[in-house]
């Protein structure tokens, strides 16, 4: 009996541990499975960034806005907003003094001015960009082109959209002032088409290597417009600082001087109209002139073909102009006007 007992033992025992052979060789089996895989490394993919044009956005099909500004000196000290046009344009009226063309773009400017009525040769340029015209009255040819040439206009002595900021101290005639969203309030009532196909200036994203051009230096430009109006341009930190008549220009509200990426200087004849000296220009045709940026100018030619078709610049070698990303100021100068590099 004793040894039966001692066999059944044995053979429970032996049963026992195959049983435990054969869970501890299934639970390694399954370890050998789950055993952790290296992690795959990582791919980071660079983002490519695509480089943009900054002084407009070409993606946007906003119609440009130009807006007659007024130059008159006792004006320029409380001029206002004029930073933030991709182009401005400078052209001699009566008197030997000028006025300002500021021409916007996807702005939203709260203070520009201040705002002076329409001289008809300014409507040239305003059509080359599809913009519209905002002035305050005109002359008589000045309104009546607006007409002939089908320009949309708004004229803020008929319409809304300025207001007067008569704390100045100077004559009514120079405290009309204007804010963008006022004018697009003021154009969404007269049903004014308000998008365009984009700007007749084409841009370099990287900066335009000029060296085989003939260039010479232009660190400092000097224009003579008549004995009423100087102007200057100093090169520096990339951009060209404006001065006016010997003071720099400085905006009324942020208190910095008005600087420009480049300019161009176009020689237009000019001469009386009537017999209160009204200006009348050659804008059609061609003439020569300069590009200049980044310290240096280069002698370029122009042609227009007709009033509302865009100004072409051109090198002497028959290249077009690109400019720098950047805005550009448009020196519309008589043809004997003084112009200096250094």
């Amino acid at each position: 009996m004793k040894k039966k007992k001692m066999r059944l033992f044995a053979i429970i025992l032996l049963m026992v541990m195959t049983f435990t052979s054969i869970i501890f060789a299934f639970m390694n089996n399954e370890e050998e499975k789950i055993v952790e895989k290296e992690p795959e490394e990582e791919i980071i993919e660079e983002e490519v960034i695509i480089p943009k044009l900054q002084i407009i956005d070409e993606e946007s099909n906003e119609r440009p806005i130009a807006i007659m500004i007024n130059n008159h000196p006792v004006t320029v000290p409380h001029h206002a907003g004029l930073q933030d046009a991709y182009v401005i344009y400078e052209i001699i009226v009566e008197g030997g003094f000028t006025r300002l063309m500021a021409v916007y773009k996807d702005q939203e400017t709260n203070r520009i001015g201040s705002v002076r009525s329409a001289r008809h040769y300014y409507l040239d340029y305003a059509a080359e960009h599809d913009a519209i015209y905002a002035h305050f009255g005109g002359s008589p040819k000045g309104l009546s082109d607006v007409r002939v040439l089908g320009i949309d206009a708004l004229n803020f002595m008929a319409r809304g959209g300025s207001f007067r900021d008569r704390s100045l101290g100077v004559a009514t005639e120079h405290t009309a002032y204007t804010r963008l969203n006022d004018i697009k309030s003021e154009l969404s009532k007269m049903n004014t088409r308000m998008t365009s196909n984009g700007v007749p200036f084409e841009y370099s994203i990287d900066e335009l290597d000029l060296s085989v051009f003939d260039s010479k230096v232009a660190s400092e430009v000097k224009i003579k417009y008549s004995t009423r109006t100087n102007v200057d341009y100093v090169f520096e930190n990339g951009v060209y600082n404006r001065s006016f008549n010997g003071k720099m220009h400085v905006d009324a509200i942020s208190k910095e001087q008005y600087n420009f990426k480049n300019l161009l200087i176009m020689k237009v004849r000019n001469y009386n109209l009537d017999s209160a000296g009204r200006q009348e220009l050659d804008t059609v045709g061609t003439g020569n002139g300069y590009f200049v940026t980044n310290g240096i100018s280069i002698p370029i030619t122009w042609n227009k073909s007709s009033r509302t078709s865009p100004t072409v610049y051109k090198y002497i070698n028959g290249e077009e102009v690109v400019l720098n990303d950047g805005n550009t100021f448009v020196n519309v100068v008589p043809t004997n006007a003084g112009i200096t590099f250094n």
